[in-house]
Order: C-alpha cells, then structure tokens, then sequence
C-alpha cells in the first residue's frame, strides 16, 4: 500500500498492491476507469497517496490482529480485504498529481510488507489454539515465504537485475489467503487449511523462480 507518487507514475501500477501479470491482463483497464475517478477526487480533498497507504495498512493491521486471533474469520476477512482495497487508490491519486517522490514507493513497499506480516500473525494466531500442527506449519511457511518472495525483488533491483514474476505474487497470496478464511468463517472447515498448504506450495516455487531469474539476468550481463 502507498504512494511514491511519480515511482507509481512511471511503473503503471494501476492496481497498486494487486500489481500481478496475470490480473493486470484482465483487470487493468476496468479497474482503472472506476480507480481513477475517485483518486481525482481525494487529491480534490488535499489527501495525499502516503495517507492513503498508512490508513489502509493501519486498518489491515488492526483487523488482521484483532479479529482473526479472536476468531471472527468471515469479519476479519471482510475488513482486511476492505482496506487492502485502499491500495487501489493510491496509484490513482499518483496519477492524478502527476508525479512525487520515491520515498513514496518505498513506503508502499513497507506497507505492504506490514500488512502481510499482520495478516499471516493474526492467522497463525487463530490456528494455534484451533488448528492441527501442520496447519500451523504451512502458516508459518507463508508469513515467511511472503517475505522472502519480496525481498528477493527488491535486493535484485538493488543490484540493478531483474527478479519480475513468479507464480504467486501478492495478488495471489491475498486472494488465497482471504477465500480460505472467509469460507472456514462460513463453515467450511477445511477451507483456511487447503489455502495455506496451496499458498505454502505456490510460494516456494515463487522463490525458485525469482531466484532463477535473477540468475539469468546477472548471466545475461556477463554476456
């Protein structure tokens, strides 16, 4: 979630946190022509892209870590994923002001990084006193495995390569994540489990994949 007002400019991120290759195909022009509008007019009310990203991970943060470890699933995904939406807006409002500063996307990224780690704590801490182990487990796996799949990202692009890609990326994560605590909310028992061992699975091939492309990329300029 954030801003980096003119970083989101240049990179085309319409649909912010859910920046994916395989959503964008689908999703980018539709989403955009509601997004846009309404980050017009936030920027009308002197709201800027960095507010924007602070209240909506705040409201991820509190949802995640109040409501899952309480065990209210269905409320909690509700609400984690009505903030997550703020993400959304914040590219629109970047685009609307037409450019900003890089600090901006920095704190994109570490928003985004605080709400996942919220998000996996809050269930994690759910599946502690509900779960079996290995359930447990595969959540660890993921609050992990979450931030590794970024990390690598950023670090290539520190060192000037490319790490772009992977089968699950943070659109993927949440959408799994949130389906499966919103449908064991409704009873569907095996539902949060099933999730987190696909999303568990997904995201250690996510890794491999970014590290082999960032293989290939450090190869390609030794060539």
């Amino acid at each position: 979630m954030g801003s980096g007002y003119a970083a989101r400019a240049r990179s085309s991120r319409p649909l912010g946190a859910f920046h994916s290759p395989m959503l964008n195909i689908f999703a980018r022009a539709s989403v955009s022509r509601v997004t846009d509008p309404i980050g017009a007019w936030l920027v009308r009310l002197r709201l800027t892209p960095n507010a924007i990203t602070v209240f909506g991970t705040a409201g991820a943060v509190a949802g995640a870590l109040w409501l899952f470890p309480t065990g209210h699933l269905l409320a909690g995904t509700f609400v984690v994923w009505g903030f997550a939406m703020f993400d959304l807006l914040d590219g629109a409002m970047a685009r609307a002001l037409g450019g900003g500063t890089r600090y901006g996307a920095v704190l994109d990224a570490t928003c985004d990084r605080i709400a996942d780690g919220a998000l996996f704590c809050g269930i994690t801490w759910y599946l502690f006193d509900t779960a079996d182990r290995g359930t447990v487990v595969a959540a660890l796996i993921c609050l992990v495995l979450a931030q590794v799949i970024s990390y690598v990202k950023a670090r290539a692009e520190a060192s000037g390569l490319d790490a772009d890609g992977g089968l699950v990326e943070r659109a993927e994560r949440l959408i799994i994540t949130l389906v499966g605590s919103g449908l064991t909310g409704l009873g569907v028992t095996s539902a949060l489990t099933v999730a987190l061992w696909l999303l568990a699975v997904g995201s250690v091939i996510t890794v491999f994949q970014r590290l082999l492309a960032v293989r290939r990329s450090a190869l390609r300029e030794l060539s």
